[in-house]
């Protein structure tokens, strides 16, 4: 599913990414886990295609993505990638289901089929009474479970989560946590997670520890 080889990456004179490769399997639900500054989320970004970096190649079902020009690579992102972010980045203006809708618009889906499958995934996620609620009406809970539907709307391969439960109270961490493997079970998606939770880090399939811009 994820193939990246000798990834490196520098920020003026810090180099941030040593040579990093790793390869992970369709479906699975890898952790990567390490001190602030160790690379996590420039992997994940480079990996997300969100930065580019400055050596080696990085490999998505199937698609060298780091050749890619920048439309094309913006519709595989679209189509191709889900993100779940530790500030959940919802739209304040829109209500649940018109901020979950988003990407479905973007990929030119009809409005009655992305609305039909936005309601699905909100009701799968407990939120069937909060389509028309605004962020601000939602707890962080919540507006996490609408990110979480946001990022799947479009039938990701791979879903990245970068600290996803960094916001939340212990109780409800544990309830997203599960989420993602029932989400997995379900939809076979691959979950790339970076996290500070050491029980989430545990609960994976694997988990990679990375320092000083590598993976030991």
């Amino acid at each position: 599913m994820i193939h990246c080889s000798n990834i490196t990456k520098s920020y003026g004179n810090l180099q941030v990414l040593k040579g990093v490769s790793l390869h992970i399997q369709p479906s699975e639900i890898v952790s990567v886990v390490g001190a602030s500054g160790a690379g996590k989320s420039t992997l994940l970004h480079i990996l997300g295609t969100l930065d580019n970096a400055d050596s080696g190649e990085v490999t998505i079902n199937g698609t060298l993505v780091n050749k890619l020009k920048d439309k094309k690579l913006a519709e595989f992102r679209n189509k191709n990638i889900g993100f779940v972010f530790q500030f959940h980045h919802l739209l304040p203006e829109f209500n649940a289901l018109e901020n979950v809708c988003i990407p479905a618009f973007i990929a030119k889906t009809s409005k009655k089929e992305a609305e039909k499958r936005a309601t699905e995934l909100l009701e799968m996620l407990g939120l069937q009474s909060r389509l028309t609620h605004k962020p601000n009406e939602l707890s962080g809970g919540e507006q996490q479970r609408v990110a979480v539907a946001r990022a799947l709307i479009n039938n990701p391969a791979v879903v990245f989560a970068d600290e996803p439960s960094g916001n939340l109270d212990s109780t409800t961490a544990n309830d997203l946590h599960k989420l993602f493997f029932t989400l997995r079970d379900q939809f076979k998606q691959t979950f790339v997670i970076i996290t500070h939770n050491e029980e989430l880090a545990n609960m994976a399939d694997r988990k990679l520890v990375m320092r000083d811009g590598n993976i030991i």
